[in-house]
């Protein structure tokens, strides 16, 4: 039986998890060994029903080569001991971006397991995304044994020269893979993204995974960009060719399964080249730093941007490469972040620990999770903000910023708030958040609407409060918010009469 499905939603809230150490955990919680093909209804029931697709992070084959790397890295070690204080030797498994084989390991429960973990998610319409990744595979790759132009080629004088930079197998000198930016991932080998070789065995690759899920999260998608990977690696590669990577991979895949996703994780500002180069969704990092750094008027410019270009955006506070969101924002802070990033058009992302407010960041090759407590009310909150998104009754909806206006001339306040609407001919739905450390108040001028001379309510669906007024006086004077520090309404607009 053949198993799929797509994202319907367009606007879709993806759940990461760091599938190693999340089985662990479930594990120990029910008192048995659990993998992908034995994971409890009643939990797929209680937790997994909420979102449209589960990002199974790093279920591929792990590199053993890459495996003794990460044990005996220095940096590494330290990372672990922040996150576990006491670990093993058992509890470092190698970099899940280290692959060895595009199989799903057999210590979580293989290909059935997988399909069986699949089937139980479908049946309840949501999708399933794994990794991809384009840029490297791991050093001890059954590539590196065949004698082709795959991989970036070194000369013994680079081996020589740069040994952390270099490797070689046989005769043959390979370079390790590598961001230009940083030092390189010396568990992994250089794909050529320039040659023919090198993108029809991505294009299998891919066919093989799209056999298996819905979607694909493509690692560091920009590094397989003709400008980016030229910049990185000169003449070792040539001359650009006339094709983009991605524009002959993603069609190529998406001629047979025309219903899966690309998502890329993209930085430096090449979001909107990547949409054009095909990709579904791409990473908001943008938006992340904003949050984390500036102001409400540094967000909202953000959000000025072309629809074609924010449908596109995936939003996140976290996942398994940020630090967790509590330590970045702080606890009030992340729900007001959260509030604006989840409800925001385009896709969006939480990470397995997040809505329990946990604070230690896990290292990806670790096998199990740190013990930490729940903080219930931060658990209260994404309760109730996850049932107030805009789900798949907006998916054909409008979106668009609503203006704040001063109460009086000389309180400024008003620039603290993030406000917008999603409105369709039967629903709408108006988000204001104060986005500051001061109390804010302001009169929000809601767009494309008709009060007339009726009586409107707005249901505030995270307090559950609910407020009248008459239709003349929101034209006349706007909604009147007052709200407190990182504070925020997602309001539900009905008309009484």
């Amino acid at each position: 039986m053949k198993i799929s499905c797509s994202l319907t939603n367009k606007h879709p809230l993806i759940f990461e998890i760091n599938t190693f150490p999340w089985l662990n955990t479930l594990s120990e919680i029910f008192g048995h060994p659990i993998n992908l093909s034995n994971i409890p209804i009643e939990l797929i029931d209680q937790e997994l029903t909420a979102f449209d697709a589960i990002w199974c992070m790093g279920v591929w084959e792990r590199s053993p080569k890459g495996k003794n790397i990460a044990r005996n890295e220095e940096a590494l070690q330290k990372e672990y001991q922040k996150a576990l204080r006491y670990y093993n030797t058992d509890d470092v498994i190698g970099s899940p971006y280290s692959i060895y084989y595009y199989h799903v390991d057999s210590q979580i429960g293989g290909s059935e397991g997988l399909e069986s973990f699949r089937k139980d998610l479908a049946e309840r319409n949501i999708s399933i995304i794994l990794d991809y990744v384009p840029n490297h595979v791991a050093i001890d790759h059954l590539w590196t044994l065949e004698k082709s132009d795959v991989f970036v080629k070194g000369k013994i004088e680079d081996l020589m020269q740069k040994p952390f930079e270099y490797f070689s197998v046989g005769q043959d000198v390979y370079a390790n893979g590598r961001d230009p930016n940083f030092a390189p991932w010396t568990d992994t080998v250089q794909i050529n993204a320039f040659s023919p070789e090198a993108r029809e065995k991505a294009i299998n690759t891919l066919l093989n995974i799209a056999e298996q899920c819905d979607g694909v999260r493509c690692d560091m998608a920009m590094l397989m960009t003709n400008k980016v990977f030229k910049q990185t690696w000169g003449e070792k590669v040539g001359a650009k060719p006339e094709t983009e990577f991605w524009e002959v991979v993603i069609p190529a895949v998406k001629d047979k399964f025309p219903h899966f996703k690309f998502i890329a994780e993209v930085y430096w500002d090449m979001e909107w080249e990547l949409m054009q180069q095909g990709f579904d969704f791409c990473y908001d990092k943008r938006l992340y730093e904003r949050l984390a750094n500036d102001n409400a008027n540094r967000v909202l410019e953000h959000l000025l941007a072309d629809w074609n270009y924010q449908k596109k955006l995936l939003r996140f506070i976290e996942n398994h490469d940020e630090p967790r969101a509590v330590t970045v924002f702080g606890e009030e802070a992340s729900k007001a972040a959260a509030m604006i990033a989840l409800t925001l058009p385009g896709a969006r992302l939480i990470y397995d620990g997040q809505m329990r407010g946990y604070e230690i960041k896990v290292p990806v090759q670790l096998r199990r999770n740190p013990t930490e407590d729940d903080n219930l009310d931060l658990m209260e909150f994404y309760e109730k903000l996850i049932k107030a998104l805009p789900g798949e009754e907006f998916n054909s909806a409008k979106w668009s910023l609503c203006k704040s206006q001063p109460i009086i001339g000389e309180d400024h306040s008003y620039k603290n708030l993030v406000a917008y609407q999603w409105w369709n001919d039967t629903e709408r739905r108006v988000i204001v958040v104060n986005y500051s450390l001061r109390p804010s108040k302001a009169r929000i001028q809601i767009e494309n609407i008709d009060y007339g001379s009726s009586k409107w309510q707005f249901t505030d669906m995270i307090s559950e409060q609910k407020y009248s007024y008459f239709g003349e006086n929101l034209s006349k004077n706007g909604l009147y918010v007052e709200l407190a520090p990182w504070k925020g309404h997602i309001f539900d607009i009905t008309k009484i009469y």
